[in-house]
């Protein structure tokens, strides 16, 4: 029979044995690998409420921008204008129209300017549950996916004016054009995410290779139709007439598939050194 003492001492080492550290590659025994449903529920709606203010803050901080904003995104018409030596101005079609292009205006900004912001938030929802190598793949990946989108983005809007001077271009002469203020928004955010999508493209490359989805060779295979998707992708977003526009978007773009393809060869060749 046990004496009484050894109770504690089983409790004492059962407890031992619960604290302990993990190995590399085992989940974290936080919090929320031990949290309910009704746990992950409330946690979900914390962060989902975090985000929500964040966006507002944002959104007020649009809304107080408004004016400059749309200065800067109606330079390039102002551009084609003086360049193509008639009128060209942003039309509002229906009475409600300002106020919704306001709100389009500063929710756009408000997800741009917070993203570091709501992408914490999400970190930090799912991150408790993952591995420690997890961790540090998705630290890698949206370390590098901020600034490629965010550099997408930036080669986006000096592509814009090029595409709206050219788009112009061809109104006859002597007329004036009243631009749809809904669809010109529409077109600057989507040849802004187009772009920002087309950089952060290899980034997903890379994380299909790193789970055993995707392995090198058929991406060293098809490089040749990623050069030419590149280019048909920066002929579309890039009507001008010099092939000199076009290199400088998709040079980019065929440098990071390289450089996604080298990750992919490295990681393979370690995967096989391992089995």
């Amino acid at each position: 029979m046990a004496s009484p003492t050894t109770a504690p001492a089983r409790d004492a080492s059962r407890e031992a044995l619960t604290d302990s550290p993990p190995v590399d590659g085992a989940r974290a025994p936080g919090r929320r690998a031990r949290m309910p449903l009704r746990g992950h529920l409330r946690e979900l709606r914390t962060r989902s409420l975090w985000v929500a203010v964040g966006l507002a803050v944002g959104a007020l901080l649009g809304w107080a921008l408004y004016d400059p904003l749309l200065a800067l995104l109606t330079r390039p018409l102002h551009l084609a204008a003086s360049t193509e030596h008639r009128d060209i101005a942003l039309n509002f079609t229906a009475l409600g129209a300002p106020l919704d292009i306001r709100l389009k205006v500063s929710l756009f900004l408000a997800v741009l300017v917070t993203c570091p912001w709501w992408l914490y938030q999400v970190w930090a929802f799912i991150t408790p549950g993952l591995t420690a190598r997890e961790r540090r793949y998705a630290v890698g990946f949206l370390g590098a996916a901020v600034p490629l989108f965010l550099g997408g983005g930036a080669l986006a809007w000096w592509v814009l004016p090029h595409a709206v001077n050219i788009l112009a271009s061809f109104a006859p002469e002597g007329t004036s054009q009243l631009v749809n203020a809904q669809d010109y928004l529409t077109f600057v955010m989507r040849l802004v995410l187009a772009f920002g999508v087309a950089f952060v493209a290899p980034v997903l490359l890379v994380a299909l290779n790193l789970a055993g989805v995707v392995r090198h060779e058929p991406l060293a295979r098809g490089w040749r139709w990623a050069v030419l998707a590149a280019f048909v992708f920066a002929a579309v977003m890039t009507p001008t007439p010099d092939a000199l526009t076009m290199v400088l978007v998709a040079a980019p773009i065929c440098a990071l598939y390289f450089a996604a393809l080298g990750v992919a060869v490295w990681h393979d060749r370690q995967v096989d050194v391992r089995v």
